[in-house]
């Protein structure tokens, strides 16, 4: 080995690196590994030219050191970036994975169906029979949502008219169904209303605490339903009324109402009167008649037809029952009610036996049979 030849070119080795633009203490470092490699591999295989094999190995052992120092230091960048030990602060993404689920790509329904199994936790089971669909159905719709959803960004969350549509439904699955949704869909409405100022939420927000203000006394001690008009008021939860009655009036002065508004109003004024006799039922079909007129759903003219039973009198409601689909869910159990409370019984009895037969779950089927079997027992008298 010429250690004077290494040592003469180690100058010029050193000039190009830097020239390349390596700092001169790094192109130091990488001349004399080069010179040990050479010291290592020359006896055996010389190079023909031995300056070009210096400043080649020499500016690769450069790169590979300058990328080192990059990932060393991203590293400890890195390092410096980490949370300090200790409980990580709760982060709660419902309300976002609530949106996502509403995506506008989405049908309402299939949109219902995802946020239930992904937000609610439900099975396939429990969302097909609040659907009253089979199994097999629901689970398609709830695959093909997903596959809908799998193959777009998510830079274009639902609307929130969709999402308000999501929640009043999660809302009522917990409500009146097997699993209690309730109290998560308020919380995930309260959410939206402190990040959303819109009546509409607000608007949702007071129904949803008007409704579960009469929760502990929408069923008696052996599970069996308990009517509006038979609940114990005492048991109702003031301090939820009042809540809920303070949201509506500030989201109703704003004068943009809504449908989710006027059917807080109408739960107002049921938890306003002190009695089921002092209902104010006149007010209550006005609100109907303007809550027809934002939503045009025949349900809410199903409603509407209660109500104006209870304003007018059981024919006025049975007259504006007339006009609707008879195959509406609870078309039938209104008008055995309707005809109930005008004095026909035995038709009110085969009507509410036949809707117990189309009820929706256990409980109501059971109040409908109820119903049934009083005033059968009550004509045999």
């Amino acid at each position: 080995m010429d250690e004077a030849l290494l040592r003469s070119l180690t100058p010029s080795v050193l000039a190009v690196l830097v020239r390349r633009g390596a700092e001169f203490a790094a192109a130091e470092d990488a001349v004399q590994d080069a010179l040990v490699e050479a010291v290592r591999v020359w006896p055996a295989d010389p190079p023909r030219d031995a300056k070009g094999w210096l400043v080649t190995v020499a500016w690769r052992r450069f790169l590979d050191q300058a990328r080192s120092d990059a990932a060393r230091r991203r590293r400890e960048d890195l390092v410096e970036e980490e949370p300090a030990p200790g409980p990580a602060a709760a982060a709660d993404d419902t309300l976002q994975l609530c949106f996502l689920c509403a995506h506008p790509s989405l049908t309402p329904s299939s949109a219902v169906a995802l946020t239930l199994r992904a937000v609610g936790g439900l099975t396939t089971r429990q969302i097909a029979r609040a659907y009253l669909v089979p199994e097999a159905t629901m689970a398609q719709r709830i695959s093909r949502a997903k596959r809908t959803v799998s193959g777009v960004r998510f830079d274009r969350p639902g609307d929130v008219a969709t999402v308000l549509r999501v929640l009043y439904l999660v809302f009522n699955e917990g409500y009146s169904g097997d699993v209690d949704l309730a109290a998560e869909a308020i919380r995930l409405t309260r959410q939206l209303a402190a990040a959303i100022d819109h009546p509409e939420v607000a608007g949702l927000l007071a129904l949803m605490l008007l409704h579960h203000a009469r929760r502990a006394a929408r069923t008696a001690p052996d599970g069996s339903l308990v009517p509006l008009a038979e609940q114990d008021r005492g048991r109702w939860d003031t301090a939820l009324i009042a809540e809920g009655v303070g949201i509506l009036q500030a989201a109703l002065a704003r004068d943009r109402l809504g449908e989710f508004q006027a059917q807080a109003a109408i739960a107002a004024l049921h938890a306003d009167a002190p009695t089921a006799a002092e209902t104010d039922w006149v007010q209550i079909v006005e609100w109907y008649d303007e809550l027809a007129r934002l939503s045009d759903s025949p349900v809410v003219r199903l409603n509407r037809a209660v109500a104006v039973g209870e304003a007018d009198g059981p024919r006025a409601g049975l007259a504006a029952l007339a006009g609707l689909d008879a195959s509406l869910p609870r078309h039938t159990a209104v008008a055995a009610y309707l005809h109930e409370r005008d004095g026909d019984l035995a038709t009110a009895a085969r009507l509410y036996a036949e809707a117990a037969h189309k009820a929706p779950n256990l409980a109501e089927r059971d109040h409908l049979t109820r119903r049934a079997a009083r005033i059968n027992a009550g004509r045999s008298r």
